[in-house]
């Protein structure tokens, strides 16, 4: 287990350092292809709610998605933090501007105050964050693990995807991927990338 965590933080690392030598201008280009995608994608178009995220260091960027999602009539699900627990609750947040504030992670999240609970079931498609990826659907995280708690409790109709560009992406991680994920991200076609990982070897 220590190995695979050390071997986790090390390809953070690397894609940290790959994303540190992109302009400005390039990684822009790169989340507007991503996001470009995202909305042509027919499960997201057909979802009425939508769990998506505030991006935290070396997410791919999710503040103009969030805004589109607004126009495109969708309910907009976002997750509030206990550091403590290292859980979430999923928030619906109906006005961005008003309804976010900088959580205990120092990024905007929603405001309990303002914003209603809304049970993991009613979830039509989960946009879930990412640092590094392998073509087997195998996924690296912040390395907190609030996303590997709360996969397992979406439901079994819930479309779980997630957001990448070639440089968050690797051919194979040494370790099974314990969640199904559909990746979508940028190959030199120009299209998507659609992997599940294979069932756990016995």
């Amino acid at each position: 287990m220590e190995e695979i965590q050390e071997t986790k933080k090390e390809i953070r690392n690397r894609v940290s350092e790959k994303i540190a030598v992109l302009s400005d201008g390039q990684l822009a280009e790169k989340v507007k292809f991503i996001e470009n995608r995202l909305f042509k994608f027919a499960n997201f178009l057909e979802a009425n709610i939508a769990l998506l995220y505030v991006n935290g260091r070396d997410e791919v960027a999710t503040e103009k998605i969030l805004e589109r999602c607004y126009d495109y009539n969708k309910i907009v699900i976002l997750p509030a933090f206990d550091t403590e627990k290292y859980t979430m609750k999923l928030m619906k947040v109906d006005n961005p501007k008003k309804d976010l504030k900088i959580g205990p992670r120092g990024i905007l999240e929603p405001d309990p105050a303002r914003c209603k609970i809304v049970p993991v079931d009613c979830i039509d498609i989960a946009v879930i964050p990412s640092i590094a990826l392998d073509e087997k659907g195998g996924r690296i995280g912040s390395g907190e693990g609030y996303y590997d708690r709360l996969i397992p409790e979406l439901s079994i109709t819930t479309r779980k995807v997630t957001l990448a560009s070639k440089i968050r992406s690797f051919s194979r991680f040494p370790w099974h991927p314990t969640t199904s994920m559909l990746i979508l991200s940028l190959p030199k076609n120009g299209s998507f990338i659609r992997y599940k990982p294979d069932k756990p070897e016995k």
